[in-house]
């Protein structure tokens, strides 16, 4: 079996191989011919520019990754299974849990490595990219025109729509700019045709239109109106563009630029704040039920949060305790030897932090509910990011439990199983999340019911082809031996 188990995993390398590289470039191909142009129209560095495409390979990434695994093993067990392998495997002994155990195991070990990669090394390239291009499309801005939208050129000031725009050399057509520099008397211009280019300081837009017309009229005379036609009219905007400059520091970080234990951590915190939300409302409700009968206002508990960080974020802390070096504390120091709230009863939380409602507003227990609605909108929308990071990783696993029976169904599909079979299961994949996602962001599904739904019906489905390929794998095998014995017997003398 040792033997066996190494030529399985050699026939698998190859192909995983393959299809990581290739996915991931035709990934990074469409990327790149979505955002060249547009990047290169800034007058960027270069270095700039394959940085940016550099950043966005990690995520690249952790999406291949997983789609790789179920491409390897479509690819080598139909090959394997139309040679006639697979069969003789089976036919020596060998049962399927063996065949696919090295496999499983394999799987296993990338999806381990993916975890670890979308956990510390993705949300920080993740960080670094949003970064970068929020740094690059304050370069510039107006090399970001679209057709037929009002583009905003100066924020406030000057706006400018236009029905066709070559990104090449960035002549428009059915040009409309809209000035409203002075805000009592703003001006529309329409021209036939122009062209856009920045000055030579790199800062100033010149905007050249020709055959049009200026509208010029007062907004609080509206009997003050004035047109003039042009044949060419050159439009000079000054301080709209600027050089690249990066932020020294960027703080903030969303969703899919935090680890594990960072979501975990926002995930609690917005949980707590929810009950802290639903208790306070509660109390409001309760307090002006109980006034209109004349009885007194209900006391409400503090909320406390008990949850703790998940084993591996412990696990995390406690290594990154070790490692760093242990903070001194001073002699003398004072220490703080007041009893946390959490350590009293009921009775003597109410005395000492609640306070009897004097007054109730009726705008008030709707205000908690918003609040409390907003704060599990926040917590869904990081659980739906924090089961994430363990259910796509989980796919590599569930890829082998349906490549396998799949392949061994239809030994001789090739290529066409591969390529056919993928896109299916990745629809259905890209299909689940999508869905999923909204339906949980929306409260209407569970974060940890959106991201799994696809690996829960995969899984099935792809048990329930293990155990049909071992049933019918047993009653083959049974012929074949059936056969075996027929033909020694007509061969012995």
């Amino acid at each position: 079996m040792k033997i066996l188990s190494r030529y399985l995993l050699r026939q698998h390398v190859l192909p995983f191989v393959f299809a990581l590289s290739a996915l991931t470039s035709f990934e990074l191909l469409r990327q790149i011919a979505r955002k060249l142009g547009e990047l290169l129209g800034k007058g960027l560095p270069w270095t700039v520019t394959v940085e940016f495409f550099a950043l966005t390979i990690p995520f690249l990434i952790a999406i291949t990754l997983s789609m790789s695994v179920l491409v390897a093993v479509l690819y080598t067990i139909s090959r394997m299974a139309g040679d006639h392998e697979l069969t003789a495997m089976r036919a020596g002994g060998v049962s399927l849990a063996q065949v696919m155990r090295p496999l499983l195991l394999a799987a296993t070990v990338v999806a381990l490595t993916s975890f670890v990669f979308g956990d510390q090394i993705l949300p920080r390239t993740n960080h670094r990219l949003r970064s970068l291009m929020t740094d690059i499309f304050r370069t510039k801005p107006t090399f970001s025109l679209s057709e037929h939208v009002i583009n905003e050129v100066r924020k406030g000031k000057i706006s400018l729509r236009a029905a066709r725009i070559d990104q090449a050399t960035y002549r428009m057509r059915d040009v409309t700019l809209y000035n409203t520099e002075d805000n009592d008397q703003p001006r529309i211009i329409y021209a036939d045709s122009g062209y856009v280019a920045f000055a030579p300081n790199q800062e100033d837009l010149h905007l050249t239109l020709y055959d049009g017309a200026i509208h010029e009229f007062h907004r609080t005379d509206p009997k003050m109106f004035q047109q003039t036609a042009f044949h060419t009219q050159i439009v000079l905007v000054r301080g709209v563009g600027s050089e690249f400059v990066r932020r020294e520091t960027d703080d903030y970080r969303g969703d899919r630029e935090m680890g594990v234990c960072q979501l975990e951590e926002v995930v609690r915190s917005a949980r707590h704040d929810a009950r802290v939300a639903e208790e306070r409302a509660w109390v409001v409700e309760q307090g002006a039920l109980r006034s209109l009968v004349g009885l007194p206002p209900v006391l409400g508990d503090s909320v406390v949060d008990r949850s703790r960080p998940s084993l591996y974020c412990r696990g995390l802390a406690l290594a990154a305790g070790l490692l760093k070096p242990s903070v001194a504390e001073a002699q003398g120091a004072l220490r703080d030897t007041t009893v946390p709230e959490d350590r009293f009863d009921r009775p003597v939380r109410q005395a000492l932090g609640s306070q009897p409602i004097a007054r109730v507003r009726p705008t008030e227990v709707r205000v908690h509910r918003d609040r409390a609605r907003s704060s599990r909108v926040r917590a869904a929308v990081h659980a739906v990011e924090l089961q994430k990071k363990y259910s796509i990783p989980a796919t590599c696993i569930v890829f082998v439990l349906v490549g396998v029976p799949l392949a061994m169904q239809f030994p001789r599909g090739g290529l066409g199983l591969v390529l056919g079979a993928s896109m299916v299961v990745f629809s259905v994949y890209y299909i689940g999340l999508i869905a999923g996602e909204s339906l949980a962001n929306r409260l209407t599904l569970s974060p940890f019911l959106a991201m799994w739904a696809s690996n829960i019906l995969m899984g099935t489905l792809g048990v329930l082809g293990i155990l049909w390929q071992r049933r019918s794998g047993s009653v083959s095998r049974r012929r074949l031996l059936r056969r075996a014995r027929r033909v020694s017997g007509r061969e012995a003398p």
